[in-house]
């Protein structure tokens, strides 16, 4: 087909053949605002329409362009572009485009030679892929992708159409959408959800799970978490006269109370000794945010390692474990320290497979969970947070 021939009409209407195709996608294709634009040298979007060079267009089959077209539109549904953050720009595009990429080509769709794959990272979540693309930047190199998530749309970038500036890289920066167009994706993605489910295609599309979950998952520091379960614990003064405030005689009442907080370190042979740090790490973080919490430590596999008080001069202990993953021996020793309101928090990092209690424990749960873990809502009970670390 001729470049010409490419108009926003043709693009339209492959929009609409990809709809028919699977319903989980029609919602999204029909939210999708094209603009077919010269300034830029493939396709692209900034979060609010997608973009497509025509030239670029006219090289590619039919089935290549429904490709590349539902690549941008999955940018776009799930917020890639302000879910960027402070991140760099280039690594998390290639992120993206993993995330992306692996949906697309596992639902059949076809894509042009070039772009980027990663089998084993596909069905992460992008914040994830990123997570581990910064630790081992070698796995892809930093130019293998265009970049196709624009900072705004090309007639306002001073440079080409990738969001470089002529003088240098693009340059790191919080970027947002309005507020109108996240909402109209996120409404567009829960619609997907039940069109897919009325349309007898219950399960979504690979690795769209996952990436739905960041969109309900503020990452922040999971620690501020703490804060917010610590005033649920048996602490909220019922019965004190809050007359007396003013005078500080609650000061009395506050000396009372002592949040004690159980931690499990999850040991077994599917954490890694990276991620065994990691997690070690953020066990130390606790008693140095919170010096007047009590911290109970164990180490946990199949079987229970402590317990260890922790204070924040005191050091780690050696990891201990190895073996597979069973949550159960934690929360029965959880459970046996509930009567004596001994613990007020249970707190359990982990990648999440293993074999969960039948019964929810007495005391609130936090589940912290590596990147890569288990989706966040398929834990059985208590509350969960997934531990990304830069962004």
């Amino acid at each position: 087909m001729k470049p010409d021939a490419i108009t926003e009409r043709y693009i339209s209407a492959l929009l609409m053949d990809i709809a028919k195709r699977n319903a989980f996608f029609a919602s999204l294709t029909l939210q999708a605002r094209l603009e077919v634009s010269l300034a830029i040298p493939t396709a692209a979007t900034d979060g609010s329409r997608i973009f497509v060079n025509p030239q670029f267009f006219a090289t590619m089959s039919a089935a290549e362009q429904a490709g590349v077209l539902l690549h941008e539109v999955l940018h776009a549904a799930l917020l890639h572009v302000p879910r960027r953050g402070s991140r760099d720009p280039q690594i998390w595009n290639i992120a993206a485009d993993i995330v992306v990429n692996g949906i697309i080509t596992d639902e059949g769709y076809s894509l042009p030679e070039g772009g980027v794959h990663d089998a084993t990272l596909k069905h992460y979540g992008v914040e994830e892929v990123y997570e581990r693309l910064i630790d081992n930047a070698t796995v892809i190199p930093v130019g293998a992708a265009d970049c196709d998530l624009l900072d705004g749309p090309p007639s306002d970038a001073e440079g080409d159409a990738s969001g470089q500036d002529k003088d240098g890289p693009q340059k790191q920066g919080k970027k947002t959408i309005s507020a109108a167009d996240e909402s109209r994706w996120k409404h567009a993605l829960e619609q997907a959800k039940i069109l897919a489910k009325t349309a007898g295609q219950g399960k979504l599309p690979k690795g769209i799970a996952r990436e739905m979950e960041q969109l309900h998952s503020p990452q922040i520091d999971w620690r501020s978490y703490l804060w917010r379960f610590m005033v649920q614990s048996p602490s909220d003064f019922g019965g004190y006269d809050r007359r007396f405030i003013s005078e500080g005689l609650y000061l009395e009442v506050l000396e009372a109370l002592q949040v004690n907080v159980c931690v499990a370190i999850d040991s077994s042979g599917s954490i890694g000794q990276r991620e065994l740090s990691v997690l070690a790490s953020e066990v130390k973080a606790i008693t140095e945010s919170y010096p007047d919490v009590k911290v109970t430590m164990y180490y946990a596999d199949a079987d229970l390692y402590g317990p260890y008080e922790l204070s924040p001069d005191s050091p780690l202990p050696e990891p201990r474990g190895g073996g597979g993953t069973d949550f159960r021996p934690f929360f029965q020793e959880v459970d046996r320290h509930t009567r004596p309101r001994e613990f007020t928090l249970a707190i359990y990092l982990t990648d999440g497979y293993g074999d969960f209690p039948e019964l929810e424990p007495a005391v609130p749960t936090l589940w912290v969970v590596t990147p890569g873990g288990r989706a966040l809502d398929n834990f059985p009970f208590g509350e969960t947070i997934r531990l990304l670390q830069s962004g």
